[in-house]
């Protein structure tokens, strides 16, 4: 069986992931800060019959994250899939002309260097294996700017370029870099998420796109 790790994972887009790829003959690995909401959805995805597991990280602690991508290899292995995801609290999020250094910086911290370490667990084995692929789920902000999200524009648009970059380096060794920007807002149990997750798993097994922009019209 395969397996995607899941960074950031929630009850939201998340858990539609999880699932669409569990159903897929995925085993998932789900690392974010709350154990507790973490070991809820394990349980969630048990009853589905989804082999599940979930693991602690801070994604702005560096430590944590290489802790947390070591648990995941010793209890499932190779990892094929990362899918990094995190959505920062509204309350760190600065309109253009309150962005300071301070919370451009932890967005970035947060969104950028979160991923790279993310990466850095996983890379090296999927180019040893000449197979892989890295998901990377945005919001609209990264495309198109948003003076809402200031600081984290600043942030999502140099993580989407990085992603390109990806996708160009590693296209030739097996490996896939896809991005997905979401530009509307999803409410809860409005079915947005499944349909986005379903985009996903077709960007994956396809790997025919680099970037989908969701908006109402495509979901």
């Amino acid at each position: 069986m395969k397996t995607i790790a899941i960074v950031g994972a929630g009850a939201g887009l998340g858990m539609s992931i999880a699932k669409k790829f569990g159903q897929n003959g995925f085993r998932v690995a789900l690392i974010a800060r709350n154990e507790e909401k973490l070991n809820q959805l394990v349980i969630e995805l048990e009853q589905l019959g989804i082999e599940a597991a979930s693991f602690q990280a801070d994604i702005l602690i560096k430590e944590q994250i290489e802790i947390a991508f070591a648990a995941v290899k010793e209890k499932f292995g190779f990892i094929d899939v990362l899918e990094y995801s995190p959505t920062p609290s509204f309350d760190s999020v600065a309109p253009t002309l309150d962005v300071t250094e301070e919370n451009a910086l932890y967005q970035f911290q947060y969104n950028v260097l979160g991923a790279l370490s993310s990466v850095k667990q996983v890379l090296p084995d999927m180019l040893d294996k000449q197979s892989g692929a890295l998901l990377f789920t945005t919001g609209g902000a990264s495309v198109h700017p948003v003076p809402r999200m200031g600081n984290v524009g600043i942030a999502i648009s140099g993580l989407r370029n990085y992603i390109f970059n990806l996708n160009s380096e590693l296209a030739d060794k097996g490996i896939y870099a896809g991005h997905l920007s979401i530009g509307i807002w999803m409410q809860p149990n409005s079915g947005v998420q499944d349909k986005i997750a379903d985009i996903w798993y077709d960007m994956y097994t396809k790997r025919d796109r680099v970037e989908e922009f969701i908006t109402e019209d495509n979901v």
